[in-house]
């Protein structure tokens, strides 16, 4: 039996890890590394997680353990918890995954200061099989264009980012070699996380909100053919969790849709506009119309720009806001995802699947199983979303 400590329990897919853990029957107890103002606080977090979709919470076996990434004394205060002494496993889930520039700091402290101080605290750790990574396949940089990525291309420490984001994933691939043995470390690597490919609904809406702002929208500044890697939530940790209690050929792995199951914004659009039959037609127009749409929310949009050549869509936008500068905030939050999406990269998954693991095969395109949860883009709120991307 084996002991799991996890961080990000509470989050998108550190909930769905560990619901997944707790069904194995290898699994004895799991930690769980929870920002909480008492313990009671902290056991309430966790039972919200089993609660979202009806799973069976143990108290007995799962087990918060107060903390915080940010906080200085984390390590010192995980190699004083003698309840810890007997992990097993760590997953490291947690991160903080925003794009926006004013969040670069918190990002960086979380994301590589917090994950120094989980790596210091599991060399205390005498019985530490495996610290499980979950970094992220977009770390092979913005110079990698329209073409398949292989986990040995990451990471390269001159690769060029987009976001911190991804920049701090590939520091903490470095750093993970820094304190552990390469025998020691899994390190796995989801390609863009969008949904759940199960008919309810998921546990967070982030990436699922662009699609909410594009079919807002109708109108796009970006290109409709470029490939994009998606897979659900519920695909990654299923791979993860099994991954986690076998014999591996590797120690990283791509969890993505690869070339066989890549999809476009097209296909995407095609999914939603069925489900949406009754708003315009999509339409693509390039990233580089960006900046004039920009400036028609601002009212200042040059009589000969492009743009005026789609009257209906301006009518359009129009009539479904009450103040043209809504779309700023829209836009300013989509841009960097827009950005992502023209880079063109799928990432190649034939590790995961020459190791054959029973229930994770290939995964399906985001444009047949995103028709479960298609009809909930109404409930999100697009414009709170934007402001923190």
């Amino acid at each position: 039996m084996k002991n799991i400590f996890i961080t990000g329990a509470t989050g998108f897919l550190g909930g769905e890890l560990l619901v997944d853990l707790s069904k194995r029957n290898e699994v004895n107890k799991i930690y769980c590394l929870v920002r909480a103002g008492s313990k009671e606080k902290a056991m309430q977090r966790l039972k919200k997680v089993f609660d979202f979709h009806g799973d069976v919470f143990d108290p007995e076996r799962i087990i918060p353990v107060q903390g915080d990434l940010a906080q200085d004394d984390l390590t010192e205060c995980l190699i004083e918890n003698k309840m810890l002494a007997d992990v097993n496993y760590i997953v490291h889930s947690a991160a903080n995954t925003s794009f926006s520039p004013i969040y670069d700091k918190l990002v960086e402290e979380i994301n590589i200061n917090g994950l120094e101080k989980v790596l210091k605290w599991s060399q205390s750790l005498k019985n530490l099989d495996s610290f499980v990574y979950v970094g992220t396949a977009t770390i092979c940089g913005k110079q990698v264009k329209n073409r398949t990525v292989t986990e040995d291309e990451s990471p390269n420490p001159n690769a060029e980012h987009l976001v911190k984001y991804t920049y701090t994933k590939t520091q903490g691939e470095i750093l993970l070699h820094k304190y552990l043995t390469e025998d020691k470390v899994l390190i796995v690597r989801p390609s863009i996380i969008l949904g759940d490919s199960r008919p309810w609904i998921p546990r967070s809406y982030v990436i699922m909100w662009t699609l909410a702002t594009v079919n807002f929208l109708r109108l796009i500044p970006g290109d409709a053919h470029c490939l994009l890697d998606m897979v659900p939530v519920d695909y990654v940790s299923s791979a993860i969790t099994k991954l986690m209690f076998k014999k591996r050929k590797y120690n990283v792995y791509h969890i993505s849709a690869g070339e066989a199951a890549a999809t476009t914004s097209e296909l995407l659009c095609e999914t939603i506009a069925h489900a949406f039959p009754d708003q315009p037609k999509f339409n693509f127009i390039g990233r580089e119309m960006l900046k004039d749409v920009k400036l028609w929310a601002r009212k200042r949009l040059n009589d000969d720009s492009k743009l005026n050549d789609y009257p209906e869509y301006l009518d359009y936008w129009n009539s479904i806001m009450d103040d043209t500068s809504d779309l700023r905030i829209l836009m300013g939050g989509l841009d960097p995802y827009i950005e992502f999406m023209e880079l063109g990269q799928v990432f190649d998954n034939s590790r995961l699947l020459e190791e054959n693991i029973e229930g994770v095969g290939q995964s399906k395109p985001a444009h047949e199983y995103i028709k479960n949860s298609i009809h909930l883009l109404e409930n999100i709120d697009i414009f709170e979303a934007a402001l923190e991307p």
